[in-house]
């Protein structure tokens, strides 16, 4: 035999070899398991996210129907009552992302039967302002643990609640209430 040939039938006589001892091993339970694959770089995967809740989410923009609680807004509707909705103002001025509602019977004979309910996102040097031209207006300017309150002169109130406010703003950090009356501020809960 050549030399090339014998190199060859000792290298099959080996690769035949190493193919028994491996199948030997694998029947016997010897054999170790072949290390996993390295890993390959690649973009992150994402981690499970935790379940979704079944809260929904809150509306992005207030409007009648969410500033006021929904048995409100049913009360309402069983009484033939609509809202219509308007941007929030004091005192002429706009203030953006606001909404003011009221809510009457529009479809029936006019009266001065109706409710208002108004929020809105408010900076404190706007609301610095509004308190000042309302204070001007003679508006009545009360500090509470809270906010404050500025509510309409008395005289001029077409409506007023048991303590006799009629319509008052509610001033809080970043937020901005109206209500026909001070108690009807508590019926809103946006913000």
């Amino acid at each position: 035999m050549t030399s090339a040939l014998r190199r060859l039938s000792a290298g099959g006589a080996l690769t035949v070899a190493l193919v028994a001892l491996t199948a030997c091993a694998a029947e016997t339970g010897d054999a170790q398991p072949s290390p996993p694959p390295s890993p390959v770089a690649s973009s992150p995967t994402a981690e499970p996210s935790a379940p979704p809740t079944e809260e929904p989410a809150p509306a992005t923009d207030p409007t009648c129907e969410t500033i006021i609680p929904e048995t409100t807004v049913a009360d309402y509707d069983s009484v033939g009552w609509s809202a219509q909705a308007s941007p929030f103002t004091i005192t002429g001025e706009e203030i953006p992302g606001g909404i003011e509602c009221v809510w009457a019977n529009f479809d029936g004979p006019a009266s001065d039967q109706l409710h208002i309910y108004g929020w809105a996102p408010i900076d404190e040097a706007t609301a610095d302002e509004a308190r000042a031209r309302l204070q001007a207006e003679g508006w009545t300017v009360e500090d509470d643990p809270e906010g404050v309150y500025v509510t309409e002169p008395a005289e001029t109130a077409v409506t007023t609640d048991e303590n006799g406010y009629g319509i008052t703003y509610f001033f809080q950090a970043g937020t901005v209430k109206i209500a026909d009356t001070k108690q009807s501020i508590l019926l809103i809960e946006w913000g």
